[in-house]
């Protein structure tokens, strides 16, 4: 039975059919519209997020929180867990997810505790705007944009159901979190110069 491609421009689609697809992209659906992943990251993309997936691990070890990287699929439902009915699936580079409970074979279902987006040519505009209000609807308490061009760092944190960002974090400052308490990452390490 040969299955149905999408239709990048039109048509609302759900996990369910994101299931049956074999394409020859990476692609995320967000609120049942069909978004193309960007080409293979550049190089600095990737040694950032191992940098900071790296430190989480770590840090993680031993705990009830885990850390994932892309690929990732991580489920968003609005009315229930079935996958016909869920219209957001994203890949984000990291995540932490503090609830074992959203975990499953598939990848996480629900809102992970942390976020994190390594900013790559051709997704700025997805990941500021689109994936923003989708982190922010579906509770996600923090959600870090990291911009490897310009070595900063944004978090938005969720205070009474709306984002507040933090100041733009660089070169010489640290990130702590709430979230994980004693967690300390140097952007010093996060951004260290290539050799």
């Amino acid at each position: 039975m040969k299955v149905e491609e999408p239709d990048f421009e039109y048509g609302i689609y759900s996990y369910a059919d994101y299931l049956k697809w074999t394409l020859d992209e990476q692609v995320e659906i967000i609120k049942g519209k069909i978004f193309k992943m960007s080409p293979a990251p550049k190089r600095i993309h990737q040694k950032i997020s191992i940098n900071i997936a790296s430190n989480l691990y770590n840090f993680l070890k031993g705990k009830k929180c885990q850390v994932y990287d892309a690929p990732f699929d991580v489920r968003l439902p609005v009315k229930s867990n079935k996958n016909e009915d869920i219209f957001t699936v994203v890949q984000p580079d990291i995540c932490v997810i503090c609830d074992p409970s959203k975990l499953d074979e598939a990848g996480c279902i629900g809102a992970p505790d942390i976020v994190i987006e390594i900013l790559s040519k051709g997704n700025n505009k997805k990941e500021l705007q689109v994936k923003y209000e989708v982190y922010e609807e579906s509770g996600i308490k923090e959600y870090w944009i990291i911009h490897p061009d310009e070595q900063t760092v944004l978090i938005y944190k969720l205070v009474n159901g709306k984002y507040e960002p933090s100041r733009l974090l660089t070169k010489g400052d640290t990130i702590t979190t709430s979230i994980l308490e004693g967690f300390v990452l140097d952007l010093e390490s996060v951004f260290e110069d290539e050799g």
